[in-house]
């Protein structure tokens, strides 16, 4: 077969399959295992979809915002998934997603490529409406699961309620109703003893 850009997709398509085995903190809600990049990509897919009509953001490109849902962590291939509250981990993750992004979206045909690019910086920079609203869905999933796993993944961590605020309060600038019910979330978690009271 002689499709060369038939060819850099499938390849792309191919390695990207490699997101169905990084693990997250995060366990599915029956508790038997932790969910996978993939699926947490997928369950945000779905979400923005269910939850449109709630962005403050009027003019948002659902499209737009599908996209970058579904490609920001193709990024743990490579690097894996780094913990939110891992302050040395952090230090090193821009860095490493960075050229995984490179290394991954260069097997796509250079149009394609740069706009995956381009839409996989827009939604790490959180700068425009659509990055925004992308980042508050994937912000607001980790928080739902918490709850309604019982905190099976994250309560080992003993992490305080006021550090699940500090990390989560961008979601607000999306979503004035969807941070509220955020808030109303972290203070289950917090009630059923899954956070810590600061």
């Amino acid at each position: 077969m002689n499709n060369s850009d038939l060819m850099q997709r499938m390849a792309f398509i191919n390695e990207v399959e490699k997101l169905k085995l990084i693990v997250r903190q995060n366990v599915t809600i029956d508790g038997s295992r932790q969910e996978n990049s993939a699926e947490h990509s997928w369950h945000i897919a779905l979400m923005a979809i269910v939850l449109s009509d709630y962005s403050d953001f009027k003019n948002i490109d659902i499209l737009r915002v599908l996209k970058m849902l579904l490609i920001h962590d193709i990024v743990e291939i490579d690097n894996g998934d780094t913990f939110l509250y891992d302050s040395q981990a952090n230090k090193r993750k821009n860095e490493q997603e960075t050229m995984t992004a490179n290394r991954v979206f260069g097997l796509l045909p250079e149009n394609t490529r740069n706009e995956f690019l381009k839409l996989w910086e827009e939604f790490e920079k959180r700068e425009t409406p659509d990055a925004r609203f992308a980042a508050s869905l994937d912000g607001l999933q980790p928080l739902m699961n918490h709850l309604s796993s019982k905190g099976q993944g994250i309560i080992k961590h003993k992490l305080k309620t006021q550090q699940i605020i500090a990390k989560k309060q961008y979601i607000q600038q999306s979503s004035k109703e969807l941070w509220e019910f955020a808030k109303n979330i972290i203070q289950q978690s917090e009630e059923t003893g899954l956070y810590i009271k600061s």
